[in-house]
């Protein structure tokens, strides 16, 4: 079924879900576009940097969300019927075409296909039963409604995966167990960086770097040990652990002390991928929250 057709069958719901759904699928987008453009993040693409990436920019960024419009919407009309995970999967697999024919074939939004998707499926799954939705009961939704099948395509993936390959040589979880568990990490990490430094400053863009940076501190990054190892891992960890401890964003001096801290990233060729794609799930749930 096509996103067009998708979206059609959900409008005969409920009074106002076509709405909702439009409205989720905007909060996603938005999330999204959150993320890449806070400055001073290490190691990744921001405005004016490319991070430690060659084969992409901001620009990239753009265009891969210009193509991803439709898609988050769709799934979550999806998610009103309590689909399967491959009904999700066909969704995301043409998503992703779209968003590499956009970007000349480079990566910018696989995580986000995935994780963003799966919590609007659960937001339409919600919203269809008249169910409280909020960043708690959606992750939750996931790991109830897809976790298992989540693990369990886990098991089938292709064996020279990025993932795959780190989860196998260093022992990590990656993203889809993140995911099948209901993305703890957003929850116990990202989500209280995120508001405690905005109910501090008001600053939405200053909880987003917190975040950030708690993030990294804590979570086992597959980007950071596919370019660093263990090693990459540990530095990466260190330095948004010594930043955290100094104040985090409410030293005064944080932006010199974060500017530092991705010249040092990008000398080592290192990148947070997977820290940035909890901090676009921790964005959007900070919206299902109704955090700005």
């Amino acid at each position: 079924m096509t996103e067009t057709a998708v979206r059609a069958s959900a409008r005969c719901w409920l009074p106002g879900l076509a709405t909702s759904i439009d409205h989720l699928g905007r909060l996603a987008i938005r999330s999204l576009y959150r993320e890449v453009a806070l400055p001073l993040k290490p190691g990744l693409v921001c405005p004016g940097s490319r991070g430690s990436h060659a084969d992409m920019d901001f620009a990239s960024f753009v265009r891969s969300l210009q193509a991803l419009r439709a898609y988050f919407p769709a799934i979550t009309a999806c998610g009103c019927d309590n689909p399967r995970l491959p009904a999700l999967q066909a969704l995301g697999i043409a998503a992703e075409r779209r968003m590499l024919a956009a970007t000349g074939g480079v990566n910018t939004h696989r995580g986000a296909i995935f994780n963003l998707g799966l919590l609007g499926a659960a937001s339409g799954y919600l919203l269809a039963g008249e169910q409280v939705l909020d960043a708690a009961s959606a992750c939750r939704c996931v790991a109830e409604r897809w976790g298992k099948e989540i693990l369990a395509d886990l098991a089938q993936a292709p064996a020279d995966s990025h993932g795959l390959l780190v989860a196998r040589r260093y022992g990590s979880g990656g993203a889809r167990q993140e995911a099948a568990a209901g993305f703890p990490a957003a929850l116990a990490i990202g989500l209280p960086a995120y508001r405690g430094i905005l109910a501090a400053t008001g600053d939405p863009e200053l909880a987003a770097a917190q975040a950030l940076f708690a993030l990294i501190a804590e979570v086992e990054d597959s980007n950071l040990l596919w370019r660093g190892g263990l090693d990459g891992l540990a530095f990466g960890r260190r330095q948004a652990a010594d930043f955290l401890a100094a104040g985090g964003v409410l030293a005064s001096d944080w932006r010199e002390r974060a500017q530092a801290i991705d010249a040092a990233f990008v000398a080592r060729r290192l990148s947070p991928g997977g820290s940035a794609d909890l901090l676009g799930v921790t964005l959007f749930l900070a919206e299902l929250d109704g955090l700005a």
